[in-house]
């Protein structure tokens, strides 16, 4: 009858599984890394603006300065 196995420390628990979630989130970042070179999101048009976001400015932009009228929007750099 062999004695019984002491259980294991807790920092020594708490270290390892530190190391593990680290390692799998850094495996995680390289493959997220690898599917964003093999498929890139595809570039937006520079000179068209969605209906939506135009609304969106436009409604804004009323509620902010009440007076003003807005001519021409643009995208900065």
């Amino acid at each position: 009858m062999g004695l019984p196995e002491p259980a294991p420390d807790l920092l020594f628990v708490c270290i390892t599984a530190f190391a593990a979630v680290f390692v799998l989130l850094g495996s995680l970042a390289l493959v997220m890394r690898g599917l964003i070179a093999a498929f890139p999101a595809p570039l937006p048009a520079s000179s068209s603006f969605d209906p939506a976001m135009l609304a969106a400015i436009t409604t804004a932009a009323a509620a902010a300065f009440p007076d003003a009228t807005i001519t021409k929007i643009e995208e900065a750099p």
